[in-house]
């Protein structure tokens, strides 16, 4: 079973580092172009199921490590 683990952390943990690797990188917080205006940015399809990916999968790399600490 921890074996399974270990393998299961490194897969995730691939997958976390290619998910913010794709991620767009033109949105910075760049905050000096705004000129004191602050608008919402909306994120779409593509760009949302990459931001909503890397939230999951660093949620499961986290849960998976403490398990892997308390085993």
């Amino acid at each position: 079973m921890l074996d399974y683990l270990k393998i299961f952390e490194v897969i995730v943990a691939v997958l976390l580092i290619f998910t913010v690797l794709i991620q767009n990188k033109s949105v910075s917080l760049n905050l000096t172009n705004m000129s004191g205006w602050m608008a919402q940015i909306k994120k779409r399809w593509p760009e949302k199921v990459l931001h909503i990916a890397t939230i999951v999968l660093g949620a499961i790399f986290v849960i998976n490590s403490i398990v892997l600490f308390v085993l």
